[in-house]
């Protein structure tokens, strides 16, 4: 059975590298925006009686989501056998749920809008905090991706690395990457007060003096976090490596991260971005090989 891979605008990197490790082909989706925002979205490529798997990481969301449903919606009444959706990175988990009265439930009305149009989703580390899977939230089959092994090796390389958790709620993910590496680890006193107004307590990392500081994330937005650790960083102390999975970097972040002078600013690819230093592709590329039919062994 053919397997097609499709990418929407600026996903083409990532998807020729899952297309070469499957060795299937991609096919063209042309996306053109018109004066007044609406979008036309063209499908380039015959899809009779494919798998189609469409790629599109999803960070700034709204701009993007509408020409994927387009999309997806085109790709069906071609004749696509069934239409697949990576998202190496999910948008919309972080509001899983209701803060304050009348508030939407947007992780689980998002992914009514996904579901709508496609029969399988794969994604990389999507922020699981109240909701511990995917299937709480999805209703298609969904997977959760986890980067950990490939930060692994990333960290592995540094020298005498001691990992830093952003917060009490990233214990366990830091944990298990410094099990990884057989590296200690300790977690920030983390309070959010806002968008852009946090307040960290570091712990006591004069005890690991010989050891290179990593702050860890999962996601990097406004980089709230980094920056007032990187702030308040003790006198002497070695500067950290900045190390995310998710480069959302949203309104100059990533510039005003930069000049904090940490050691390195480090991300994945699940967001194409300057800083992208490790890879998921295999990742990907390992959990489409099913449901797009290909028989093509993928190494971990």
């Amino acid at each position: 059975m053919t397997a097609l891979a499709l990418a929407m605008p600026g996903n083409e990197k990532v998807t020729a590298g899952i297309a070469r490790t499957l060795g299937i082909r991609t096919g063209r989706l042309a996306v053109h925006r018109f004066p007044d925002g609406e979008s036309l979205v063209r499908l380039d490529d015959g899809v009779a009686g494919a798998h189609v798997v469409i790629v599109c990481t999803l960070r700034a969301p709204d701009a993007v989501v509408l020409p994927l449903l387009f999309a997806a919606r085109a790709v069906r009444e071609a004749g696509a056998r069934t239409v697949g959706l990576i998202a190496p990175y999910l948008a919309y988990m972080r509001q899983d749920t209701r803060f304050h009265a009348g508030e939407a439930l947007t992780s689980v009305d998002f992914a009514r809008l996904l579901e709508a149009r496609f029969d399988w989703l794969a994604t990389v580390d999507p922020h699981l905090h109240r909701f511990k899977t995917l299937g709480q939230v999805y209703r298609i089959p969904a997977v959760a991706l986890h980067s950990g092994r490939l930060l692994a090796e990333y960290v592995r390389g540094l020298e005498r690395p001691l990992l830093i958790g952003p917060d009490v709620e990233s214990e366990q993910w830091v944990a298990a990457v410094a099990r990884l590496v057989d590296a200690p680890y300790v977690v920030l006193e983390k309070t959010r007060l806002g968008d852009r107004d946090v307040r960290i307590r570091i712990p006591a990392i004069d005890v690991y003096p010989e050891r290179t500081p990593v702050l860890v994330d999962d996601i990097i937005s406004s980089a709230r976090t980094m920056l007032t650790a990187l702030q308040g960083w003790p006198r002497g102390a070695r500067r950290p490596v900045c190390l995310g999975i998710h480069a959302v970097f949203a309104d100059g972040a990533y510039e005003e991260l930069l000049a904090a002078q940490p050691q390195a600013v480090v991300t994945t690819n699940t967001i194409e971005h300057p800083s992208n230093a490790i890879d998921v592709t295999s990742l990907l590329a390992a959990e489409a090989r099913l449901p797009l039919g290909v028989d093509v062994p993928v190494g971990e």
